[in-house]
Parts: structure tokens; C-alpha cells; sequence
């Protein structure tokens, strides 16, 4: 795809992107740099990938019209149920691309970094299913908020290492994992699980995730004979399912893409995850985007009811439809993102991430068409979550 929504060469989606590493990081991703649209493009590659993600994934995941949700919306609500891949979420599309990338370069060991957790069980299976060493770094809150995923990554085989600076979250994980990376070069592959770090994981996750558009059109299609959806919803944190969702409908500017980004406690509150619309141009792990910083520089600590989206960055891809127009994105706030959990679960007997709540919760907030079609992509299965759930089940027993 040729356009002004890729990167460029250098890894630049306008002003965003690119590759800020020090000297000591620079072989590692040099080498992937080199080679990843190569081993991508090749046959013996896109073979094998979707051989797994039709016999070992279970794609394509359904497209499914959700009627009660249309009802109350008067829209047509289709659900595109990523949570229903193997492992429970769209982050194993990634990582099945990733580990035979890394097999094809050579490489013994696999490193991640997981927030929510789910990442890092989808590194952590496909690891076991194609024998590689597998250390997932996590922060130490993170840990014990999603503690079902750490389990099943160390069942899986795999080493969960704690990473307890900052605010022992998401952000603090990438830099363990980085570190780690930067001391062993030459038998380890770090699978990032987002749209975020330096050229070329942005789009070289992109490309992968986009087999969930390109389902989302032919499944379309097949459903109501048109290809293109009005819009499409999904949640960013670093922008990963989004990035998937929105790829092959970038070009089409009849399409309505909107991303939700976590609002935490609200925008202005001091306690929020909102990237795009509390923070300014800056780097962080490796690429040019948006980020949360103080008037020095200095990140601000992240917060959202939501691991996954406990990030103060975005990828540069998000930064960049977002700063074009291209792209709308809306701060869904930590009780919104729950009354939409606890609706999804009460209308559809689908009780969603708390990821992909808060793209649930555009619908409260942006008005569609009687005969529109609106994909909300749901990214992940609320499992995980059902703690906080519980916890707050009285305070929303009233949802319907």
C-alpha cells in the first residue's frame, strides 16, 4: 500500500515514527529492519502464517451483528470477535507472525513485554507450540491486577520477570525488555505487541494485525454485499487491534474511523492514560509520537483501570491520522468504559476486555444513521478482568 498513511523508508508516518535508538540497540534493529518485509513477502512465510492462523488461531474470527446493541443504538452494530482467537484476544496474530519471523532469522530466545497480560500468554503459546525460550517482562502491578495471565504464561513454559521501577506497569516492562535486548543481540528476537517502538515495528505489527480488516471486508461483503463499513471503533492504547482494524480502510475517507483512548479518572484529572489529548510531541521507546511529559520532558506516570491501555504514549501511526484528521479519537473515561462492559455483557452474554470496553463505550457518545454499519472491533475477552469486575458489580447492577 502506497500512500500518506504508511511509513516512509526511515519509518516515518509524517512527522511521527522513525528510529530513536542508542548506538548499542542499533544491530538488533537494523537487522530486522532489513529483512522483515523480505521473509513477510515470501511464500514459504505467508504459507505458514496462515496456515496457523486458520488451523491454530482459529481465523477468520466471526463478523457478528449484534442486535440488541443495534436496537438500542438504532444502528447496525456488528462485532468483529477477536476474542474469540485462541488465547482470547488479537494479540496472537502478531505473535505467531513474529516467532516464525524470528525462527527465519535465526533465533533461539523470545522476548516480550505485557501489560494486560495478554500479550505475553500469546507469546508464551506460540513459543511452547514452536519450542523457543520464552522470558516475558511485566510490571509488578500489572502482575498482581492480572494474575489468571500470569499463570497461564508460566504454564505455558514461559519466565514472567517482574519489572519493579516507576509505577511498575506497562512502560516500565518495554524498558526491562529493551535492556535485556541490548545484552543479548544475537540469539534473542523481541516481539514488540504494539504499534509502538522504533522503525520497522510499527508497521511491521501493522502488517500483521491487518488481517482483521481485510476479514472485516470480505465477511461484509459476504453479509450485507458491501466491502466498507461506515465506521470503525476500536480502543488504543499503544494502537495495535486498532491499527489491524483500520488498515485496509485507511485509503477509503468514507469510512469513519474513531479510536478510544483511555481517560482514566477524565482528561483533566491528573489520572489519566489519554495520550493524544493530554500529551505533545516526543520519543519514547524508540519512536517520534505522542506522549504524556511534564515541561522537562519527563514522562508523566500513566493511569486507567485498564492494563493494556496503560501507556502514556501512542504509536506514530495513531499520532499521525490523528494530527491529519484522518482519524478521530475520543477519552473514554474509567466509569464509562465499565457501564459499557456490564451493557455488552447484559444485551449480547458477551462480557468484553476492559480494553475493548472503552471502544464499546463510543456508541454512548457518537450518534449513526438508522442503515449505517458500524465495526466496533472487539479485541479481547473480559476473563482476565473479572476481578475488577466483581468489584464493581454493585455499582452497576442497574446497567441495562
Amino acid at each position: 500500500m502506497n500512500s500518506n498513511y504508511q511509513p516512509d523508508e526511515q519509518g516515518f508516518y509524517g512527522d511521527f515514527g522513525g528510529a530513536f535508538i542508542p548506538e548499542m540497540l542499533y544491530p538488533n534493529v537494523e537487522e530486522l529492519r532489513q529483512n522483515y518485509l523480505h521473509i513477510l513477502g515470501s511464500d514459504e512465510f505467508k504459507t505458514e502464517f496462515h496456515r496457523l492462523l486458520a488451523d491454530y488461531v482459529g481465523r477468520p474470527t466471526p463478523l457478528y451483528l449484534a442486535p440488541n446493541l443495534s436496537e438500542r443504538y438504532k444502528t447496525n452494530v456488528w462485532l468483529k470477535r477477536e476474542d474469540l482467537a485462541h488465547t482470547g484476544a488479537h494479540k496472537i496474530n502478531n505473535t505467531v507472525g513474529q516467532v516464525l519471523l524470528a525462527r527465519k532469522l535465526g533465533k533461539k530466545r523470545i522476548i516480550a513485554e505485557t501489560g494486560a497480560g495478554q500479550h505475553g500468554v500469546a507469546t508464551a503459546t506460540v513459543c511452547a507450540l514452536m519450542n523457543m525460550e520464552c522470558i516475558v517482562f511485566m510490571g509488578e502491578t500489572d502482575m498482581q491486577r492480572q494474575a489468571p495471565n500470569v499463570a497461564r504464561m508460566q504454564m505455558l513454559g514461559a519466565e514472567v520477570r517482574p519489572a519493579k521501577s516507576g509505577s511498575r506497569t506497562l512502560k516500565d516492562a518495554t524498558n526491562e525488555a529493551i535492556r535485556y535486548w541490548i545484552n543479548h543481540p544475537d540469539d534473542t528476537h523481541y516481539i514488540i505487541g504494539s504499534v509502538v517502538g522504533p522503525h520497522p515495528y510499527p508497521d511491521l505489527v501493522a502488517r500483521l494485525q491487518s488481517v482483521i480488516s481485510s476479514e472485516i471486508s470480505s465477511q461484509l461483503l459476504s453479509h450485507t454485499g458491501r466491502s466498507k463499513p461506515d465506521a470503525v471503533i476500536a480502543c488504543v492504547g499503544g494502537g495495535s487491534n486498532a491499527a489491524g482494524a483500520f488498515y485496509h480502510f485507511i485509503e477509503s475517507p468514507e469510512v469513519q474511523l474513531i479510536g478510544a483512548e483511555a481517560a482514566g479518572m477524565g482528561v483533566d484529572s491528573g489520572l489519566t492514560a489519554a495520550s493524544l489529548h493530554t500529551g505533545s510531541r516526543g520519543i519514547i521507546h524508540g519512536s517520534m509520537t505522542m506522549l504524556m511529559q511534564d515541561e522537562q520532558g519527563q514522562i508523566t506516570e500513566p493511569h486507567s483501570i485498564s492494563a493494556g491501555l496503560d501507556y502514556p504514549g501512542i504509536g506514530p501511526m495513531h499520532a499521525h491520522l490523528f494530527s491529519s484528521g484522518r482519524a478521530t479519537y475520543l477519552a473514554i473515561t474509567d466509569h464509562e468504559a465499565l457501564q459499557a462492559a456490564f451493557l455488552l455483557s447484559r444485551l449480547e452474554g458477551i462480557i468484553p476486555a476492559l480494553e475493548t470496553a472503552h471502544a464499546l463505550a463510543v456508541l454512548g457518545k457518537v450518534s449513526f444513521g438508522e442503515n449505517q454499519l458500524v465495526v466496533i472491533n472487539l479485541s479481547g475477552r473480559g476473563d482476565k478482568d473479572l476481578s475488577t469486575y466483581m468489584q464493581k458489580a454493585d455499582s452497576y447492577a442497574s446497567v441495562r
